[in-house]
């Protein structure tokens, strides 16, 4: 009678805790009826733990899933099971699911009749395929659960990795039934993983972008991570090597981080639009490295929460990059976004539920993988829409050197017009003076009087003298366009150069009806340093051209300035009434054998390279030609530029601008 007594004491707490199930019951979560006993060291024993001693280091555990994370504390999960059938007699055979397969050691105990408890079954992902009593990627074991009678359960787990133990109850039929939905689920995201990698695999085979490449290992490194998680690694493909099974994780961690980091980079050309962003790839990549390597050599605990920390790390860089990339104006970053939300969201709708603020079904189980396989598929998507926007931005680029293309074949025929103008204007202009002097040479022997004599020689003199001012202009035009002009620094006289330029063109001008006007500032300096003569050149063709194109009014030549630190700041203004030109026509203003009216019929003569000599001769020697017009309403031409009153004030400032020889001109 007191062994019965001692009994009956020692089944009291399992009576007052045991979760009762009955024939009808098909699947029992018992997350929320186990108690758990953590075990520092690791070395605590059955006999011990089992005790009525120990009953009080047990706790309640009140979630759907217990989950000490990454602890190297041994776990020990009591479960008292009451079987009370309300119809059927007898025991009963059920399974006990743990749903977790990274775990390294899980350790069955089970009453062993004689008041103790016997070692049912060790197995794990460090022990060999065989260890498992029935094949399944989770651990199942097989319980006999007797009538009416409560029975108490312990199970032992310890793991380097994250400890979860979602552990429940199923009738036989129940497991079975419920099996056909767990393989689909995962066929479908292994065999989508699947067809993504051959379907990219082809694509980067016709294309060769380097993206299709980084994404195809991506895919088949984050395929492999699932298979790992999942159970079926160590089902299917490496059995028998514990080993493997457990640095597998961090490796493909690894490698995930490492091949999906460079797929970021090459998708988004993050070397181009963001370099911060290009260099925190570049050290996840890195740290991706390190922690392959670690998997390989090192603890598996240190690779394994290393690869945990490199996973936050690469989604939340990964994420970002997307969002900066969209938000600089990357079409094919609203994929690349969405797929990685689809990701994130799964994961956390998964590690709710395994914290157990979620409830463990379909949904929430798979929740994580079906994010996966999604995110897979809009990156697909991606990559199909970025073969989109190339071929957009390509033919955008066509289009642009199309018509780029239209545009130098029109400058290259209007280049032909020019050159066939210029050929018929030179030809023009140089017959014309040379017609003068042959037929004055003809005239020369018939003349009677000494006047007629006198006349033709002038005739002849001034036609030279137009012929030679014509190729001059050429030869000066020349050695600007090869920038081998010489500067002839000298000092001269402001006040006869405008009395010069003055005599020249007040004839010209009064033949035609014009007043002529030199206003000339008496405040100037009359010696400076410089290449007088250029700039009476360059004078010249302004004045010549403003006498050319005015018809009645007058034309005006102003000479204004002011000295400053031993240099004059010269303004020289050309001022006429003339034709005037309008805005569209100062873009070739100053282009060489080109005039505003180019025709054979013409009313105005000339080669066209007036403009272009002056501008060309004034920037040679440092200064500036500006316009102002308005058709009908004349023109004004403005030469500022700067002259040394000293000789050694000239020669530093030649020096300084480097002037003599010129700099080639267009």
């Amino acid at each position: 009678m007191r062994y019965v007594f001692l009994l009956i004491l020692a089944l009291l707490p399992a009576l007052a805790a045991a979760v009762e199930l009955d024939e009808h019951t098909r699947h029992l979560p018992l997350g929320q009826h186990m108690r758990v006993f953590e075990d520092p060291l690791g070395d605590a024993q059955i006999d011990e733990v089992a005790s009525p001693a120990f009953e009080s280091h047990f706790l309640p555990h009140r979630t759907a899933v217990f989950n000490a994370g990454y602890s190297r504390s041994a776990h020990w999960v009591r479960v008292d099971l009451h079987y009370r059938p309300q119809t059927v007699q007898g025991a009963r055979r059920w399974l006990l699911e743990v749903a977790y397969p990274p775990l390294d050691s899980l350790q069955l105990y089970l009453p062993d009749g004689k008041g103790g408890y016997r070692l049912a079954r060790d197995t794990g992902d460090t022990r060999p395929w065989a260890s498992r009593e029935i094949g399944q990627g989770n651990y199942l074991f097989e319980v006999q659960l007797p009538t009416d009678r409560p029975q108490r359960l312990y199970l032992r787990v310890q793991s380097e990795g994250s400890i979860q133990v979602p552990l429940s109850l199923w009738s036989h039929h129940a497991y079975l039934e419920a099996q056909p939905g767990r393989l689909y689920v995962l066929g479908m995201i292994y065999g989508v993983l699947l067809a993504m990698l051959v379907y990219n695999l082809f694509i980067y085979i016709s294309i060769r972008d380097p993206s299709y490449l980084y994404y195809i290992l991506y895919i088949a490194a984050f395929g492999l991570y699932q298979v790992s998680v999942n159970g079926a690694g160590v089902q299917f493909l490496w059995p028998d090597r514990p080993w493997w099974a457990n640095a597998a994780t961090p490796l493909l961690i690894g490698a995930t981080g490492l091949f999906g980091c460079q797929f970021t980079r090459s998708f988004l050309r993050t070397a181009e639009h963001s370099r911060w962003v290009d260099w925190l790839l570049r050290l996840i990549i890195v740290f991706s490295v390190l922690v392959m390597a670690l998997a390989m050599a090192a603890d598996y605990g240190v690779a394994l929460r290393l690869a945990t920390a490199l996973a936050l790390l690469f989604t939340l860089a990964v994420f970002a990059a997307g969002i900066l990339a969209w938000l600089r104006g990357m079409r094919v970053a609203r994929y690349f976004i969405i797929a990685w939300s689809a990701l994130l969201v799964g994961g956390k709708i998964n590690t709710l539920m395994v914290l157990g603020h979620l409830p463990h079904n379909f949904l929430t189980m798979y929740a994580s993988q079906l994010g996966a396989a999604l995110e897979v598929v809009l990156l697909s998507m991606a990559l199909a829409d970025r073969i989109n926007a190339l071929k957009d931005e390509r033919a955008k680029i066509l289009e642009n050197a199309r018509a780029e293309l239209e545009q130098l074949n029109s400058e290259l025929a209007e280049s032909n017009r020019l050159k066939d103008e210029f050929l018929s204007n030179i030809s023009h202009e140089l017959r014309t003076p040379m017609m003068g002097v042959m037929g004055a040479l003809e005239l020369l022997p018939s003349s009677d009087t000494a006047e007629e004599l006198q006349q033709y020689q002038h005739i002849a003199t001034g036609s030279a003298r137009d012929m030679m001012r014509l190729v001059n202009n050429i030869l000066v035009l020349s050695e600007l366009r090869a920038g081998k002009l010489r500067l002839q620094d000298q000092r001269f006289s402001l006040r006869e150069t405008a009395a010069r330029l003055q005599q020249q063109f007040d004839p010209r001008a009064q033949d035609k009806g014009l007043a002529f006007d030199l206003e000339f500032d008496e405040k100037l300096p009359d010696r400076v340093y410089g290449d007088g003569e250029k700039l009476e050149q360059s004078i010249c063709h302004l004045l010549d051209n403003a006498v050319k194109f005015t018809s009645r009014g007058a034309v005006t030549l102003r000479f204004a300035g002011a000295v400053e630190q031993r240099e004059l700041l010269l303004n020289i203004e050309v001022v006429d009434s003339g034709i005037g030109f309008s805005d569209a026509d100062q873009a070739f203003l100053y282009h060489q054998f080109r005039q505003v009216d180019g025709s054979m019929t013409r009313r105005y003569g000339g080669l066209g390279i007036g403009l272009a000599i002056s501008r060309g001769l004034i920037e040679v020697m440092g200064g500036q030609l500006d316009q102002q017009s308005r058709p009908g309403l004349g023109s004004r031409f403005c030469v500022r530029l700067r002259l040394p009153l000293s000789a050694a004030d000239g020669l530093a400032a030649g020096r300084a601008n480097g002037l003599p020889p010129s700099a080639p001109i267009a």
